[in-house]
This record gives C-alpha cells, structure tokens and sequence, in this order.
C-alpha cells in the first residue's frame, strides 16, 4: 500500500480503545501506534471524550493526552456548517450529526462507531454515505483483506 489508510474514530470508538486494554479498540490505537494507518478525530469526538472520561473512568483522563500521542491521533478540523445540515437529514442526534459530518469531510477510507443506534443500524446512513462505517472488529476485517489484496 502507497499510502496509509485514514481511519474516523467517533467518540464511542474512541472510548473503548482507551478503557479497553484488548479487544477491537485497543488493535485500532496500536495499528496507529505502528504507524499503520493514520487515526482522525474532530473537536466534538475530543469534547465528548473527555466528558465521557470523566463521568466513567476519571483515572484515564491523565494517560489520555500520552494514547492519543502514541496512536498519532490527528484532530481535524470542525467539518462546514452546510455539511452538518446535510447530515441531519441522516442522523436526528446534533453531536453524532457533527461527528459524521466530519468523518465524511476529511476523505477517509473508514469511519469506525459503536454506535448501534445512531450509525451501525441506522439504515439510512448506512446506505447514504460513500465511506464505510462499521465497529472496530469489522474495520480490522476489512483492513486485514485490503492488505492482502
């Protein structure tokens, strides 16, 4: 592969790749980590992080500026406010609204949620959006196949 591919983290992406010391998440960071592939995120993800953070686990807000460092997580720029109306039409949540908005601004090749709600069952999203959106085991799936082809 010439380049890296560029993974969207959402915020409950985000979460379990820190809280979780295994698991799917925790791949994704050090896939980052690797220099593997290139992680994004946007202000709203950072924002409800660190609210999130502080409400569950206070205790890893102190390591969360060294994972974010090691896994090279690159923080994006709000996406255009035309865009979020755009995608409001998709996703009645303002928040998760934002975050999809600016996964889908910033050109990447997969845009990784546990969101059932809001992304992974969302039917209209899923069949409206040019990026495929999925949890962080069906993005290793699909990573693990692009490498190989």
């Amino acid at each position: 592969m010439s380049s890296r591919v560029k993974v969207f983290l959402d915020t409950s992406a985000l979460f379990a790749g820190i809280w979780s010391r295994e698991g799917g998440g925790r791949m994704v960071l050090k896939l980052g980590e690797a220099r593997a592939i290139r992680l994004l995120v946007s202000p709203q993800v950072m924002h409800e992080l660190e609210g999130a953070l502080r409400r569950k686990a206070p205790q890893a807000l102190g390591a969360l500026a060294l994972i974010l460092e090691r896994s090279g997580v690159e923080i994006t720029e709000s996406p255009p406010k035309e865009t979020i109306q755009d995608v409001l039409n998709l996703v009645d949540h303002l928040g998760d609204a934002r975050i999809l908005a600016a996964g889908l601004t910033t050109g990447v090749d997969y845009f990784i949620t546990l969101d059932k709600e809001h992304f992974l069952e969302n039917r209209v999203v899923m069949e409206s959006t040019s990026i495929p959106i999925g949890t962080p085991g069906d993005f290793l799936a699909w990573f693990q196949k692009k490498l190989k082809s």
